[in-house]
């Protein structure tokens, strides 16, 4: 054994305890720890005290207590179950504090029985961003995540429970969500929920043995649709049946028999493309009182929670396209030119003549579209996703919801939707009401702090009327110029060059062809050129700092330039979105809507520009991640989320104004580019230099000091990114 791998003697370890734990002011006492340490071997010894450190960083008794438990116990735990165990002691602290996470190290027994779930589970807040993102990109009606008792839909969200650890292997586990997530999306998307669960099984003398029958039938269906929809997926959830069938061998349980024929017979059936749900109710009497297969992705039926849900949704959702609807209409009037003048009876006819919407076919199975008065149209996307969603229950749109809505007709409260229920969002020692909670990175923990911050959406006051029109005179001439470099950008063509068709002779490509032909060689097609227009499809979300460091100067220089980017993209014509945020502590972290992606750019979004005024600190991470999943929400090839800030990351006497709040924010910024965003920042801190290409990287962030350069670096980052 080399020198440097022996074991740390009794001399050191006492000096490194003694340090550690600051002796002589918290009067801990190391020697007990020192004699179980100094018997074990070098790697061993790294182990524990690497984790004794980063428990230290959560609590100094904990991390004490810690070591002592884990040497009377190492003959009977795995190191990925200490790891777990320490983990879950710190997580205790974090929501319920210390006597309940001294007692998660104490109780080291009561741990193990649970300690599989813990060391190889995985909880919902670690996998929720990531499904999330997954459960966006799928067709269909727009799901949302929770954390539930069990696996089950109601239609509109997919709920999970706290911690999967149904199979060996964390990775494992993180793929059964994952299928679980899919299966649930591909009942609503494939119309296992367009049944009166209460008609269909009424006669059935036992209703849920007929409900078991049902869902093992509608899986089998759904099984054909994923396998077509989502080949890759379908696979690993293949594999994650064998290997819980092989788990169960192993563990002596009977599972994995083939289907029994009339099974068989049915699968045959549910497997064809035209499959509906009508066929599995004809085929439930077939198989009942057979044993029912159960793979490991299948999810809870809860047929009362999705017919109360749908009941709701549906007529919501009747009542708010008809309104919308209506605005269209009023839309389609102000943007149709006039009729050459006509009189008489034609012009009462046409007074009266009320205008008619209706649902057609493109092509045989290549979607629908919104027809207005015999014309296409194209809604916008709010009524694109009402339209699919009510095609998703009802199978079609009923002729009945395509008529708009009067004048007056409906009260907006009765089709508006809150949001987010009003509700207890935090767990054991804090309580507060309608409130978002993320996770926060604990670098020295090298894990999240689960449900650490608490965050709000706030509306903005809005500030003076007239302020817009004093920045566009003030700064007419640059905003002129930026409008002329905007506009060049949206029009930017790209020159195709060698293609098989085009506007123009490629003289390059002829030439060498002519050349070709005269050493006997074939002659290539490709001799023309066109011009490309760019396809853009941007979103681009602005975090603006409105901490309390932005006083003066800086909060003008926010303002002013927001004025003259909004004025600018709106001829560029992309999807933008203003937030600010702000707040003190992690219980008190703020966001502020200026401008939503969906809120037109007129006299109130301006007000609240004129409103953004500094408030009082910096916590970056919450903020970003709040953030990310809104942009995450727009349909956009590119997205980008520009940060505006005077400064790095900092809170109210909290340890986010160390290390640890630039971690936090580096990983938060981590999380982002991993769903596909872009992040960038632009500061007015002169020594940005010393955190932020640790955060952003080198090329990802910028240093002004003009308000004037603001406008001019955001055309340059969009040019780089669309290029």
């Amino acid at each position: 054994m080399k020198a440097t791998e022996q074991p740390y003697a009794y001399a050191t370890l006492l000096e490194r305890l003694e340090e550690l734990y600051e002796v002589e002011f918290t009067w801990l006492k190391v020697e007990q720890l020192v004699q179980g340490l100094v018997n074990l071997d070098r790697n061993t010894q790294d182990f524990i005290l690497g984790w004794a450190e980063r428990l230290l960083t959560t609590n100094v008794y904990i991390s004490h207590e810690f070591i002592i438990r884990v040497v009377e116990a190492l003959d009977r735990l795995e190191r990925r179950v200490i790891e777990a165990w320490a983990v879950h002691a710190a997580d205790t602290f974090d929501q319920q504090g210390l006597r309940p996470a001294l007692a998660v190290i104490q109780q080291v027994d009561s741990f193990l029985e649970s300690a599989h779930a813990h060391a190889e589970g995985v909880a919902f807040d670690e996998v929720e961003s990531i499904l999330s993102t997954f459960v966006c990109g799928l067709s269909g009606r727009r799901l949302k995540l929770a954390q539930g008792e069990s696996v089950y839909t109601d239609s509109e969200t997919l709920y999970l429970p706290n911690i999967t650890a149904k199979l060996v292997k964390s990775k494992d586990n993180f793929l059964l969500c994952k299928a679980q997530v899919a299966f649930m999306w591909a009942q609503t998307r494939f119309g296992s929920f367009r049944v009166d669960f209460a008609t269909a099984f009424a006669d059935y003398p036992d209703r849920e043995q007929a409900l078991a029958a049902f869902h093992a039938l509608d899986t089998l269906r759904l099984e054909a649709y994923m396998e077509r929809e989502l080949p890759g997926l379908w696979r690993d959830m293949q594999r994650i049946e064998r290997l819980r069938l092989d788990e169960m061998r192993e563990e002596g349980v009977h599972g994995g028999t083939p289907l029994q024929a009339a099974w068989e017979t049915c699968r045959g059936v549910l497997h064809t493309p035209s499959a509906t749900v009508e066929d599995v109710l004809a085929l439930v009497p077939q198989v009942l009182g057979l044993p029912i297969p159960q793979p490991v992705y299948q999810t809870r039926l809860n047929p009362d929670a999705v017919t109360a849900c749908m009941l709701a949704r549906m007529e919501r959702e009747k009542i708010l396209l008809r309104v919308k609807l209506a605005e269209l209409v009023k839309e389609h009037k102000e943007e149709t030119p006039p009729d050459l003048p006509f009189s008489g009876e034609e012009e009462e006819r046409k007074e009266v003549a009320p205008p008619e919407f209706e649902m057609r076919e493109v092509q045989e199975g290549q979607g629908m579209e919104l027809v207005l008065d015999d014309k296409p149209i194209a809604p916008p996307e709010d009524v694109k996703q009402l339209l699919t969603s009510i095609m998703l229950d009802w199978g079609d749109v009923p002729p009945e919801f395509l008529v708009p809505a009067g004048d007056g007709e409906y009260d907006p409260s009765l089709y508006q939707k809150e949001e987010k229920d009003i509700e207890d969002v935090w767990k054991g020692i804090y309580h507060e009401e309608g409130a978002f909670l993320y996770r926060e990175w604990d670098f020295a923990r090298q894990h999240y702090r689960k449900n650490w911050c608490v965050l709000r959406e706030l509306e903005l006051p809005p500030g003076d009327p007239a302020y817009v029109d004093k920045v566009l005179d003030k700064y007419q001439g640059m905003i002129k110029h930026l409008r002329r470099t905007f506009e060049a950008m949206r029009d930017e063509n790209r020159l195709l060059k060698r293609q098989s068709q085009g506007d123009d002779v490629d003289i390059d490509a002829l030439v060498e062809a002519l050349a070709d032909s005269r050493d006997g060689s074939e002659m290539s097609d490709k001799l023309f050129q066109h011009m490309h227009r760019a396809d853009r499809s941007m979103a681009v979300m602005f975090m603006v700092d409105m901490s309390g460091s932005t006083k003066g100067w800086i909060n003008d220089a926010e303002r002013e330039a927001l004025v003259m980017l909004c004025e600018v993209l709106e001829k560029l014509g992309d999807s933008y979105a203003i937030y600010g945020f702000s707040g003190i502590g992690r219980k008190r972290c703020e966001i502020y809507r200026i401008k939503a992606f969906d809120d037109l750019y007129n006299s109130a979004t301006k007000a609240r520009i004129a409103g953004i005024i500094p408030k009082d600190y910096t916590r970056l991470g919450v903020a970003i991640r709040h953030l990310t999943e809104k942009l995450n929400t727009v349909e956009a090839k590119t997205r980008l989320l520009i940060t505006l800030s005077d400064g790095k990351p900092e809170d109210y006497f909290d340890i986010y104004n160390t290390q640890y709040g630039i971690e936090d924010t580096r990983q938060a910024l981590f999380e982002a580019r991993r769903t596909g965003i872009h992040p960038f920042c632009i500061t007015i801190d002169q020594r940005g230099k010393d955190y932020l290409p640790h955060m952003y990287g080198h090329a990802n962030w910028v240093e002004i000091d003009d308000v004037k350069k603001l406008p001019l670096k955001v055309a340059d980052i969009y040019r780089r990114l669309t290029s």
